[in-house]
């Protein structure tokens, strides 16, 4: 695979499908990792090139192969393709490929409209123990919702970019993350959600809320209209969560230590900026 992706002729479309980004994203990856890596020279010489190493990374984060494999495509050992991948995601880190315009474009005074949404990305079961204020990790991360154990990750959008995001655990209502992301919302500002932000409404009037199927009130055929015409317009972010989710680490079950998921979500959401900038 090494050998066919360092091919000139490669078609792009074959390109992006083996590496989930496209020529022209790479080319720009690969200038901030020249601009960020110049100059830095520290221990021994590196056996791949930065571009081997940046397909390397990209490979992993799109195919989410065990590290023994992802090394023995590039001919190096486990170890090695770990180290190399880490050093990468901390160098585009570092290059400020993860910084999304934040929450300050919410503040202003301009009539806009805004999506947010939650997913889960499911993680392996973590052992039952204490770890500070959490007396069991697996109730802690389990979710009703997906019967597992899961990481949320929220996303604001604005047509198609990805203003901010906020992490919790699996156990975490969707309203309960959008107050822990603190969050504040212009009274210009018109919010699409789903269901699951039950209150946002009495917090912010400005907000499409679906109204909600219950046994004593039970939709009216105007009420169906109305939820319909809202989730066509809200559809825009589950597109965005599916471009997000071509890269196998956020959609597969998340088997590296999770203090570095939201550096990695963050990293995957800004290369969507990027490759989506004509269309925002």
């Amino acid at each position: 695979m090494l050998s066919y992706m360092c091919k000139k002729n490669i078609s792009d479309k074959n390109f992006r499908r083996i590496s989930g980004v496209k020529r022209d994203t790479f080319q720009y990856l690969m200038g901030l990792l020249s601009t960020n890596l110049k100059g830095k020279k520290s221990g021994p010489k590196n056996k791949l090139s930065l571009r081997r190493r940046l397909l390397l990374t990209l490979d992993y984060w799109r195919n989410y192969g065990s590290l023994l494999k992802t090394g023995e495509k590039y001919g190096v050992s486990e170890a090695t393709a770990c180290r190399v991948y880490r050093s990468i995601e901390n160098a585009l880190a570092e290059a400020g490929l993860c910084r999304l315009p934040g929450k300050k474009s919410f503040l202003t005074e301009l009539d806009e409209s805004f999506t947010i949404d939650a997913t889960e990305c499911p993680i392996e079961r973590p052992k039952r123990r204490k770890v500070g204020r959490i007396k069991n990790r697996q109730k802690h991360f389990y979710s009703g919702k997906k019967k597992r154990h899961t990481m949320k990750a929220q996303i604001v959008i604005e047509g198609r970019k990805i203003l901010s995001t906020s992490f919790g655990n699996g156990r975490m209502h969707d309203y309960k993350l959008f107050k822990k992301s603190k969050t504040r919302l212009h009274k210009n500002k018109h919010v699409k959600v789903d269901s699951g932000y039950q209150g946002l409404q009495k917090v912010h009037a400005n907000t499409d809320l679906p109204k909600k199927n219950t046994k004593k009130n039970p939709l009216t055929k105007d009420d169906k209209k109305l939820n319909k015409a809202q989730a066509g317009k809200r559809v825009v972010v589950e597109h965005v969560l599916s471009h997000i989710k071509k890269f196998r680490i956020i959609s597969q079950k998340y088997r590296n230590r999770r203090k570095r998921f939201g550096l990695r979500f963050n990293l995957i959401c800004g290369i969507y900026n990027h490759e989506n900038k004509g269309l925002i």
